[in-house]
């Protein structure tokens, strides 16, 4: 296992010294092609104390692309491609660290190998797999009428969308796992990268593609 997290790390590791070739071109080739892996990685992609965002995600992307160049995940660093991600926001991953081991932990570099020593590159790479889906740019407005869809992932497994406008809007999506709380969108973090055909959403817990 040991050998397994020090593989991953040196991997993540690989994907930084290779950030700027993951970040869209100046020269994009037309308007709304700005990569979402370039979104994700422009604050510097660091691990900080925001719970808000999504570092962990990120580092997880680059970990997995380093490991494993040809994997489904890559297309997030590809602006022509069309495509729609729920990114669960770091505190999300607090929250899976949470129910896998019983522990809190706070710093996001600990939860990030907390996650590599648990599950392997692998495991993360059909998860964060669960999260996309690819072909289609799900803005908001689309979203919101999706109520009872079933989105097919870039995993193969289907999230369901369920959509309620009373007392107050919520936008939920039920996954595998039936006795966890299903993830909510973040009403606050909608659009992401808004304007291009890679667009996201942020969400407040992992979608788990099994009943764990």
């Amino acid at each position: 296992m040991k050998r397994r997290v020090s593989a991953a790390l040196a991997a993540s590791a690989l994907a930084l010294t290779a950030l700027p070739a993951m970040a869209p071109a100046a020269n994009a080739k037309a308007i709304g092609e700005d990569s979402l892996a370039g979104l994700l990685t422009s604050d510097g992609n660091a691990f900080d104390k925001n719970k808000n965002d999504f570092d962990i995600v990120t580092e997880a992307a680059l970990a997995i692309v380093g490991a494993k160049p040809d994997s489904p995940v890559a297309l997030l660093a590809d602006g022509t491609q069309r495509l729609t991600v729920f990114a669960p926001t770091d505190q999300a991953f607090r929250l899976l660290v949470k129910d896998l081991t019983g522990q809190t932990i706070k710093s996001e570099k600990k939860i990030f190998n907390a996650l590599v020593e648990l599950a392997g590159v692998d495991t993360i790479e059909t998860v964060l797999l669960y999260h996309v889906v690819p072909g289609k740019t799900l803005t908001s407005p689309k979203v919101l009428k999706a109520d009872g869809a079933r989105l097919t992932t870039a995993q193969g497994g289907k999230v369901k969308v369920k959509v309620k406008t009373k007392p107050r809007l919520s936008i939920t999506l039920k996954d595998r796992d039936r006795n966890d709380r299903d993830p909510k969108v973040v009403l606050k973090a909608l659009d992401l990268n808004k304007g291009n055909k890679q667009v996201a959403h942020g969400i407040d817990r992992v979608l788990r593609p099994i009943n764990l």
